[in-house]
């Protein structure tokens, strides 16, 4: 059995990518180098797919750049820092990225029904504090449609399968499965500045340290 695992490097998607693992498929992982501020995650994704020994990791080009409209793709949007986990959860942040998860699973998608797989694992969360509306439940269900719709795969009556195991779970709760499964922390990357050392103040940092903290666990990232 086979299934494609979206690989960003970070704590969330290794967790899926040892998830996936644990449940019997063959991986294939891809990652998207879409000229993110934060491209030093595709070298954790590099780690990360060599310790699982998936079978093949490839690494999608394009630019997201060339449009903007986020703070992962544009320099004149201001990287959000030292804010609280209440702040957080207000509004959709200035990092979401437009469409980014639709074109994520495109590729998934097309990766997939390439090599006859029959999964498509990504590791959205709905609780995360960001509330990117392209990681929710309801989001994935409409996906689901479009992989079962958009396919010769789908329309056959096999369509490929959106798995999204994360999606409910606290930060808490991904970190206490990943060390279950295994996952090696000290390989993986969160940080958005896009620095050669995580910054500590960024939401995406905030969030995961905050998690580590609350389960009485050292994170294994030197930070800034």
């Amino acid at each position: 059995m086979k299934a494609v695992i979206l690989l960003s490097g970070g704590l969330d998607s290794s967790t899926v990518l040892y998830q996936a693992k644990a449940d019997g498929y063959e991986c294939y992982a891809i990652s998207f180098d879409y000229h993110q501020r934060h491209r030093r995650e595709l070298h954790s994704a590099f780690l990360v797919s060599q310790k699982a020994q998936v079978v093949k990791h490839q690494v999608v080009d394009f630019d997201l750049r060339q449009w903007g409209g986020s703070a992962l793709t544009d320099d004149t949007i201001n990287l959000p820092q030292e804010r609280s986990l209440e702040e957080m959860c207000q509004n959709i942040p200035v990092t979401y990225v437009p469409a980014r998860n639709t074109i994520f699973l495109s590729f998934g998608l097309a990766y997939a029904e390439a090599i006859a797989a029959g999964r498509v694992y990504i590791g959205v969360n709905a609780l995360d504090y960001s509330g990117y509306p392209d990681c929710r439940p309801d989001y994935i269900q409409a996906m689901q449609t479009v992989f079962q719709l958009g396919t010769k795969q789908g329309r056959e009556g096999n369509p490929i399968k959106i798995v999204a195991p994360i999606i409910d779970l606290k930060k808490t709760e991904i970190i206490q499965l990943g060390n279950k499964l295994g996952v090696p922390w000290e390989l993986t990357w969160s940080c958005y500045a896009g620095n050669e050392v995580p910054c500590g103040v960024c939401d995406s940092c905030r969030l995961r340290l905050a998690a580590f903290t609350e389960l009485g666990l050292q994170d294994p990232l030197p930070y800034a």
